[in-house]
């Protein structure tokens, strides 16, 4: 007579997964790609599915494939175990329904029949970019090439509806757009590779939302950029940001571009272009550098660059950083209390808003809401503040001078 386990305790710990380790996601052009794991890569997030813990419940030995033709983009899902838990014997907790899980949230149905898969890849050397071809370029031998797509190009949409999939997985927090919003500009960027037929697998790509901007303007704000692990460390971020710019630079009716919560990395490799240009300008150059951050400044890398004036700031503390001597101690000093001063103006317009605050208010309200931060600590957060950004811009002068 077989005796019914029942798991308890430490026991149903090993029907917990992390799902970060367990799902792969790997770009296909043929079958026999399924089998490599060239191509095969881990999502960086897997919260926006399986919640902050980022843990899968009610396996033993769980694997989980979504694998995408490289071109296309059409999805499969596969999914083994060796065991899942029984809800008789887990006090009726049933195993998390991943399928259901992933689907619904990336509110998509994906397929699961590999037969139906596989008869499709031949028709991936048939897939061409959709959109117009904005600039094409060679890294490490390797072609590739930028598209610029929008809610009228035939076919896109549907394109993008699968493209966007592979958000959640890889950029934290992201969220889907409104595609029935004319306004969205999409850039994507292909590879260009020829095995023995042509092929154009996608790499990444960049939503742009088109903001207006008074009186009769634009003002575009690049909102999320993607690119596939497997094509990072390239410099294919760089490149697909400078076709976006290069873009809207020749539009007449853009006034500058602006970014949507950008990650550090992102950051990074802007600052790297923008600096890149501007050092070019005349307001930017070394005699103009030492005067501080002008009017001049800001005009010029807006005309020439589409730079907003925000930007336009943080280029010239980094290219002022750049030019000065830092073993000259009073050089060196200049630079770092025009940063600091200018780290500084939340502090000091804080200081100004509590003041106002002040004359409306009680003695007694007044010791209720007020809980000044001492000047030393101030000064302290300030420091620490500017020695973490110098180290961001050394970073970007790396770049610049290598």
């Amino acid at each position: 007579m077989a005796v019914k386990r029942k798991y308890t305790g430490d026991c149903l710990d090993q029907f917990v997964t992390n799902a970060n380790e367990v799902i792969h996601l790997k770009f296909v052009k043929n079958e026999k790609d399924i089998e490599e794991d060239a191509n095969s890569f881990k999502p960086e997030y897997t919260h926006q599915f399986f919640g902050d813990s980022e843990n899968i419940f009610g396996y033993i030995g769980l694997e989980i494939n979504l694998l995408y033709s490289a071109c296309r983009l059409f999805p499969l899902f596969q999914m083994s175990y060796r065991q899942m838990v029984k809800p008789a014997n887990s006090g009726g907790v049933e195993a998390d329904d991943v399928y259901k899980i992933v689907c619904d949230k990336l509110e998509y149905d994906l397929p699961t029949d590999l037969d139906s898969f596989v008869d499709s890849l031949p028709d991936e050397s048939k897939f061409k970019p959709f959109g117009k071809l904005l600039d094409s370029f060679t890294v490490n031998n390797e072609e590739y090439g930028v598209y610029r797509a929008n809610k009228s190009t035939p076919g896109f949409i549907e394109y993008h509806q699968r493209m966007q999939t592979l958000i959640l997985w890889l950029i934290d927090a992201a969220s889907y757009i409104d595609e029935e919003d004319e306004k969205w500009d999409y850039f994507v960027l292909h590879q260009h590779c020829k095995d023995g037929k042509e092929y154009f697998p996608f790499v990444g790509y960049a939503t742009v939302y088109q903001y207006y901007a008074y009186p009769c303007k634009l003002r575009p704000r690049i909102s999320q950029m993607l690119v596939l692990p497997t094509f990072q460390k390239k410099g294919l971020g760089s490149k697909l940001l400078e076709a976006i710019s290069n873009c809207y630079r020749k539009d007449t009716e853009v006034v500058d571009i602006t970014v949507e919560d950008p990650s550090e990395e992102f950051i990074r490799i802007r600052d790297v272009i923008d600096c890149r240009n501007c050092q070019s300008l005349t307001s930017f150059s070394r005699r103009n550098l030492v005067k501080g951050f002008s009017k001049a400044m800001a005009e010029e890398a807006r005309k020439k660059f589409k730079i907003n004036k925000k930007q336009a700031r943080r280029v010239y503390e980094i290219l002022r950083l750049k030019n000065t001597n830092t073993n000259d101690k009073k050089e060196y000093k200049a630079y770092r209390l025009d940063v600091k001063n200018r780290l500084n103006i939340p502090f000091q317009k804080e200081k100004l808003d509590m003041m106002k605050l002040k004359r409306t208010l009680t003695e007694e309200e007044w010791k209720a809401v007020s809980d000044p931060v001492p000047r030393e600590q101030r000064i302290e957060q300030l420091e620490h503040m500017y020695n973490e950004l110098e180290e961001k811009y050394k970073h970007v002068i790396e770049k610049l001078q290598s």
